[in-house]
């Protein structure tokens, strides 16, 4: 029986050893798989977080307006006149109203 020269002998032995081992080659590509080519790779989970972070900033400002629009519902049942006055600039027939707008103020 001859033994037959590999071809490939010469580049195979230019390969580091590690890159050599069947274990490492299977993790590698097991965690490129996870990473780059899953279902749940980086990039998606990236993106989810984004939103979960936009949504939860959402959360707090419509708590705060709900906090403001009950603080509202308040202040018009303990004096109804007061807030038409301040909030829509509403008047009696027989008096004028000047609004006094601060320049400092936007």
């Amino acid at each position: 029986m001859a033994v037959r020269n590999n071809p490939f002998k010469p580049f195979t032995k230019k390969i580091p050893e590690p890159f050599k081992n069947k274990y490492f080659l299977t993790l590698t590509v097991f965690v490129a798989l996870m990473v780059f080519i899953d279902k749940h790779d980086i990039l998606t989970q990236w993106q989810l977080q984004q939103t979960l972070n936009k949504l939860e900033e959402d959360k707090l400002y419509y708590k705060n307006k709900i906090k403001e629009a009950h603080q509202d519902r308040v202040d018009i049942h303990n004096n109804i006149e007061k807030f038409a006055r301040e909030k829509y600039f509403l008047q009696k027939s027989n008096e004028d109203v000047f609004i006094m707008v601060d320049p400092n103020q936007e």
